[in-house]
């Protein structure tokens, strides 16, 4: 749940400040005094930071209780206790929000800290960063290194002006300059990160063949050309290259997301956004003072932004009108698809039942309509009436979805595996929502009943008291929402195989998005998330490449559905044309020939 977020004013430090104390002047004065005597430079630190570092702990607990306090003053205590002994403060924001991330962790993995602070045990907050095995998320690896070895002043104009959407002069207060030589720090800075990220793809490149490509993604991205094709079939195999192909095409745009994931992983997008200042129309103004000029990119189709996927841009809000007009064309676009359907259908229900999951109002080549999508709840996945069984694929770890121990049964946990044609990695997703094993089709996924933790559990019908513990709402983006809260989404702890799956507070993220197996030969395949091509190990079983089945023998109990196939059941799928709003290029989409390759090689693989 979003926490309301009181106006606050785009300048630092708060009143009373005495102009020219940087946040090092301030610690300085706290070095030089005995500890516990009280100082001003407390006061004036907690001014400008106490709010956003709170922030963040309200992420981080998924929970505004008292506890989001008492982690940031003990997050506060953490930092500043350091740094009286050694250490910068040039870059002081950041250290505090990864002090709030790492003291909410510490505590939800202490049993005794965990009875008093109940918070700390939700599976959208301190229980599931317990089990994350890292906070940065694989493909931000590059960025965390390189923000990590740039100096304080870099730090700290780039995290401001990008992650707080905040004007050049906030940065300039904190550090004790003035605007204009912070504009020019901030112009380096962003070239040094840069540079930062091109070298740790070459230091952290797993093989001699991606360090020989290591000049030859940085070039052509910065410079908006074509990458050559021995370059384009590498990315197509290599998972690490395509990591930094996405992470460089992001410095023609807005770094606040790329920054935000790479320094704090955990929460970074709903830190994101509850920046007050990315809601004032002068989001961008820093690139008025010495930033680079804004330029829109080219190759933004690679990983979506902060938010909402494919609705904003850390570019700044658009103009209302153009967001209006905008939603115009595309109902018009629906609307137009729906009649059209609905006239030349034999039977007039303006519906296919196996069109491919895509975005509904998207328009396909030539800007003609696609065909209409069957109807389903708003975000939702136009599903065919009947049970689909299929592998569910993870689209950021590339590995499925399995029970530990290869045996299904009551209380197994759920866990990341290597694809495979085991029986244990089959689940079929009902019309109702229910996810059924189809090792043992009287045991379903429940989220519920082990804290967050994904176990198999029995199935019950809708209407029991369980119901929705084991139901989940599959959205056209791949992502399974658990029915008793639409804010969270299934995902695993980490991308390593063996990793526990939890629910997780919904982000968007590839992380938390699933593809289903495809057969290209069946007329009946489901498609998500631009999915197009047989699965390793799919050929030859018509019933685990996503397709519809009909009542399972083995499915004895209440919850079984025996549904008829519906007419045009056997007709031709809607052709996938990759335009759902986790893989259309939108209004920043670019249009040269390195988009448009990138594009193709960032859509998931067999």
């Amino acid at each position: 749940m979003h926490t309301p977020h009181p106006p606050r004013p785009p300048y630092p430090p708060g009143p009373g400040a005495v102009p020219g104390e940087s946040d090092e002047s301030l610690v300085a004065v706290l070095r030089a005094r005995p500890e516990g005597e009280p100082t001003h430079s407390v006061a004036l630190l907690l001014a400008r930071h106490w709010q956003p570092a709170h922030d963040y702990a309200v992420v981080c607990l998924a929970s505004s209780a008292n506890a989001a306090s008492m982690v940031t003053a003990a997050a506060f205590q953490q930092v500043l206790g350091r740094l009286r002994n050694a250490g910068s403060a040039v870059a002081l924001r950041p250290q505090l929000l990864v002090a709030v991330r790492d003291v909410v962790r510490a505590w939800s993995a202490d049993g005794r800290v965990s009875e008093v602070l109940p918070d700390l045990g939700k599976p959208a907050g301190g229980r599931g960063m317990r089990v994350t095995k890292s906070m940065t998320p694989e493909n931000r690896r590059l960025a965390e290194r390189s923000f990590q070895a740039l100096p304080g002043l870099a730090q700290c104009v780039l995290w401001h002006t990008e992650v707080e959407a905040e004007h050049i002069s906030v940065p300039a207060g904190l550090l004790g300059m003035d605007a204009d030589t912070a504009s020019m720090v901030l112009e380096q800075a962003r070239e040094k990160f840069r540079e930062g990220c091109v070298r740790a793809h070459h230091e952290l490149a797993p093989d001699k063949e991606c360090r020989h490509y290591n000049r030859l993604l940085d070039i052509p991205i910065r410079r908006g050309g074509a990458l050559l094709p021995d370059v384009q079939q590498h990315l197509q195999s290599c998972r690490f290259c395509r990591h930094a192909a996405e992470q460089l095409s992001h410095f023609e745009g807005g770094l606040g997301g790329l920054l935000a994931e790479g320094v704090l992983g955990w929460g970074a997008r709903r830190y994101l956004e509850s920046r007050p200042s990315r809601g004032h129309s002068g989001l961008r103004t820093a690139r008025r003072h010495g930033g680079r000029p804004g330029r829109r990119s080219r190759l933004r189709p690679l990983s979506p932004l902060p938010g909402r996927p494919g609705r904003h841009s850390s570019r700044g809000p658009r103009h209302p009108k153009a967001l209006l007009a905008g939603a115009g064309l595309v109902s018009a676009a629906v609307l137009t698809a729906v009649l059209v359907a609905t006239l030349w259908s034999p039977e007039g229900d303006g519906a296919d039942p196996s069109a491919t999951i895509g975005a509904s109002g998207s328009l396909g080549p030539g800007g003609t309509a696609p065909s209409a999508r069957p109807s389903s709840p708003p975000g939702s996945a136009g599903l065919p009436a009947g049970p689909v069984r299929t592998r569910l694929r993870n689209l950021a770890a590339d590995l499925c979805l399995d029970i530990k121990g290869g045996t299904a049964k009551a209380g197994a946990g759920a866990e990341l595996d290597t694809c495979s044609a085991a029986g244990t990695q089959k689940w079929s997703y009902e019309q109702d929502g229910l996810l059924r094993s189809a090792a043992e089709p009287g045991l379903c996924l429940d989220s519920q009943v082990d804290a967050g933790v994904i176990v198999l559990g029995r199935c019950v019908a809708a209407s029991a008291e369980r119901g929705d513990d084991v139901r989940y709402d599959l959205t056209v983006q791949g992502e399974l929402l658990p029915r008793w809260q639409a804010g969270l989404a299934v995902a695993p702890a980490s991308d390593d195989v063996g990793a526990d799956v939890v629910v997780k507070i919904r982000d968007r993220g590839d992380e938390q998005r699933w593809r289903t197996d495809t057969t290209a030969a069946s007329p009946e395949s489901l498609s998500i998330a631009g999915t197009g091509s047989p699965a390793p190990g799919s050929a030859g079983d018509s019933r685990a490449a996503g397709t519809r089945v009909g009542p399972d023998p083995a499915c004895a109990d209440a919850t079984c559905v025996d549904r008829p196939r519906p007419r045009g059941a056997d007709g031709p799928a809607a052709p996938d044309t990759g335009a759902g709003p986790e893989t259309a290029g939108g209004p920043d989409a670019g249009t040269g020939t390195v988009s448009s390759a990138l594009r193709t090689l960032t859509r998931p693989g067999p």
